[in-house]
């Protein structure tokens, strides 16, 4: 059974396990690996999907598609990672179809990793689109498929559609980098996620905290947990922050060292971790579990013969045991001493900063710079506004006139300056309060955060995450929990090096696609 009839036609709790293409060929001795990894598990009726990835870390790696087709032939279901950081949407969009044709249906959009490799230099990345805009692209390509499956008189023409899957990082530190988080998410949905996939993580409170959050915001799609299985480098690597939005706390480590000097480097202890870890999920409601970080098929084998073995107990007695929150965490819901879990209770101290009171007395702190530009976009730059009707006039005059360049030129003169302008042609300082996406994120991400930073920063280089700081300073206005809520926004790089207000004026800009306010 695939994972989309596992996910979508019963209540069964799905395995998915990942395999990481090696640096080569697939005939190569190393490319070999994840084959047979796959023909280990050839058979095994507890694994539901096989989930290959594309590029992870940013590391150059063999492509997905190659290894799916003979992982396919094995009988393995397939989700194969789509990132956007090495394709344009042209290219994407030819994935898309070659995806398509060979029967490639169930995807895991991300926007992907920073790139850290390249042939002789670190590789330029993309990011012409994000994971959004990527759903939202592939979710046509699948609408298309079926109508013409349909008009071909194909049985289950559905089936041709994608099953389109995201992933969130739910285990943030800080509120500004965490509801974002939260917001893409329902905007993925909305784009055309059929399932979503946490981020790797080891706080049981924070995976509980997402399905609550789901279900009080009707995000209804299953929801699959991740578990990657640590050692003693790999969870050194997560606490020193080398690997994007992987965590681990200090006292985790801590317990990693401490097992990992055993006579086994505490093997056993962390495949029974990640079998608890499978136990919990399940009973909080996820429907599957992710697993990753295996060396072999027999440690996939050995982690469930532990989940089943747990299984016989109460699941709520394992919660402590994988509950690890980094110092100073945001929570959404109150703590529910009985289970060390969530109550339904919004915390009482982030309904508070929601009050009118509260906001007002936030906004006392504002920059100056930014009340100047809300009070500047509110009167020039709002449509239907006289000032809007005003500038629309005279750049359309002036267009006619062949005037333009020179007020070009000026509008470089002021946001080059004051915002680190790219001049882009397509303006997004509305979409982040006054925060430009080209200079001051690395992914140039337009529709939320990646799922990269740690602690508010961003995952290259030593700067703010630019949609956390976005969000701090929408919060004293109220504006923070609506910020995307609008359509993914696809910048037209037609409008490349051409005047940005003319083109807002004159609606040939992202705004004048979308339909409803603007935000």
């Amino acid at each position: 059974m695939s994972l989309r009839q596992t996910l979508l036609a019963t209540p069964d709790f799905a395995t998915v396990v990942e395999l990481v293409p090696w640096a080569g060929e697939l005939d190569d001795a190393r490319g070999q690996r994840p084959l047979k990894m796959a023909v280990d598990l050839a058979g095994d009726p507890r694994i539901t999907a096989l989930s290959i990835t594309d590029n992870a870390g940013g590391h150059v790696r063999l492509g997905p598609v190659a290894p799916a087709e003979p992982v396919i032939e094995l009988g393995h279901d397939v989700i194969v990672h789509v990132a956007c950081r090495d394709r344009n949407r042209s290219g994407l969009q030819s994935r898309g179809w070659d995806l398509l044709s060979r029967g490639l249906t169930t995807v895991l959009a991300v926007s992907g990793d920073y790139p850290v490799e390249g042939f002789d230099g670190l590789s330029k990345p993309v990011f012409d689109v994000d994971s959004v805009g990527l759903l939202a692209l592939y979710r046509e390509l699948g609408e298309a498929a079926v109508a013409r499956a349909a008009a071909d008189g194909v049985p289950d023409p559905a089936e041709h559609a994608f099953f389109l899957g995201c992933a969130v990082a739910n285990v943030k530190r800080f509120e500004r980098e965490l509801i974002p988080q939260y917001l893409k998410l329902a905007l993925k949905v909305r784009s055309g996620a059929g399932f979503v996939i946490s981020q790797v993580g080891y706080d049981a409170r924070k995976q509980d905290e997402l399905l609550r959050l789901m279900r009080r915001d009707g995000i209804a799609i299953p929801a699959i947990a991740n578990a990657y299985i640590l050692d003693r480098g790999v969870a050194r690597a997560f606490h020193a922050g080398r690997v994007p939005g992987c965590v681990v706390s200090d006292k985790l480590l801590a317990l990693v060292e401490q097992r990992a000097a055993g006579p086994d480097k505490g093997r056993a202890f962390f495949l029974e971790f990640a079998a608890k870890q499978l136990v919990v999920a399940r009973g909080l409601g996820y429907r599957g579990i992710y697993l990753s970080g295996h060396r072999d098929a027999s440690e996939i084998s050995r982690v469930l013969e532990y989940a089943e073995a747990f299984a016989e107990a109460d699941w709520h007695d394992l919660v402590a045991d994988v509950t690890f929150p980094l110092p100073g965490s945001f929570h959404l819901f109150e703590r529910d001493p009985a289970t060390g879990l969530n109550s339904d209770v919004v915390s009482t101290a982030y309904r508070r900063s929601l009050e009118p009171a509260a906001r007002r007395r936030a906004r006392a702190g504002v920059d100056p710079f930014y009340r100047v530009n809300r009070m500047v976009h509110d009167r020039v730059f709002t449509e239907g506004t006289p000032g809007f009707r005003f500038w629309g006039s005279v750049y359309g005059r002036v267009e006619r006139a062949h005037l333009a360049k020179p007020l070009h030129v000026f509008e470089q003169a002021v946001k080059v300056p004051l915002y680190d302008c790219r001049d882009c042609g397509d303006c997004s300082l509305p979409d982040l309060a006054y925060l430009c996406p080209e200079s001051h994120c690395a992914k140039n991400q337009r529709n939320g955060p990646c799922g990269g930073s740690q602690d508010g920063r961003c995952e290259v280089g030593e700067r703010p995450c630019v949609w956390a700081e976005a969000y701090r300073r929408l919060k004293p206005y109220g504006e923070e929990l609506t910020m995307l809520e609008r359509p993914p926004i696809l910048q037209d790089n037609a409008l490349r090096r051409t005047s940005a207000w003319a083109n807002t004026f004159l609606g040939r800009d992202h705004f004048a696609k979308q339909k409803g306010p603007r935000s």
